[in-house]
């Protein structure tokens, strides 16, 4: 099958250069934003279906990937969700989808809160659900760390597997290829974020249609979380992705684009 795939690109955006890899390149705009440790090019293999839809964009946050890092960078939410509206303002992309990914969930729901014009639909994949004054985020800081480390020293395939058995191997050699790219400070602000920001404030000020995609093996969002989750923004739509662990489409690709396929009214697996 041919690739989605156009090219990647950077674009100077809320004052940073910001990375990006675009996909497909018709039809309505799709930005996504990775998780924590997460470069875009190592959602490219979701983002090449996406591509047979949507016109899909994959930003690089700030701190990882190609995009702009250093010492005097903010690396909290705020501005991170900034970068997210005025990447899409400086590509003149209009009304576009925001799909997040963990980390990239939580800088989606703020996007959406504070700049409702621009996001057509919000779909959160496994956010964290931590907060201030509720429970661990339940992946260790040491766990963050220790993977990290392991990727600036120069680790291959088989010094990445422990950190994530379950993969293929292309995509523990992906990781392995491109962790190191992520900047320390920027993890630690971020993990930090986890128990730090609230999200849940932000919730019910969402007035656009959402997803929130709940991975069963993960344990990052547990059943009483949902309940909240409904109570705060009773029009949230809620799918649950059983065999998955918090990186749905890495286990469970087919069921990843079915939970997504109704909510965006496109079969994203044709």
């Amino acid at each position: 099958m041919e690739s989605t795939f156009l090219y990647g690109a950077n674009i100077h955006a809320n004052q940073i250069r910001q990375h990006y890899l675009r996909y497909g390149g018709n039809g309505t705009p799709l930005v996504l934003i990775p998780g924590i440790t997460s470069p875009a090019i190592t959602w490219g293999f979701v983002a090449e279906q996406f591509g047979r839809h949507f016109d899909t964009y994959v930003l690089d946050v700030r701190g990882r990937g190609l995009s702009e890092s250093g010492a005097e960078l903010d690396y909290g939410i705020d501005s991170c969700a900034q970068d997210v509206v005025e990447f899409a303002r400086a590509l003149g992309l209009g009304r576009f989808v925001l799909l997040g990914h963990s980390m990239g969930a939580r800088f989606a729901i703020r996007a959406a809160r504070h700049s409702p014009s621009m996001v057509a639909k919000v779909v959160l994949v496994d956010p964290p659900v931590t907060g201030p004054g509720r429970r661990c985020y339940p992946t260790a800081w040491s766990w963050f760390q220790n993977a990290l480390d392991s990727a600036r020293k120069g680790a291959g395939l088989e010094e990445m597997r422990p950190f994530v058995p379950t993969w293929e191997d292309r995509h523990i050699r992906l990781r392995a290829e491109w962790l190191h790219t992520c900047d320390p400070r920027a993890i630690e602000v971020s993990y930090k974020g986890f128990h730090e920001d609230d999200i849940h404030s932000d919730l019910p000020h969402l007035k656009m249609p959402t997803l929130l995609m709940v991975a069963g093996k993960a344990g990052v969002i547990l059943p009483e979380d949902v309940v909240e989750i409904r109570r705060l923004l009773p029009s949230i739509s809620v799918e649950r992705i059983e065999n998955a662990a918090h990186m749905i489409p890495w286990d469970d690709f087919s069921g990843f684009f079915r939970a997504l396929s109704a909510f965006l009214e496109k079969d994203l697996l044709a």
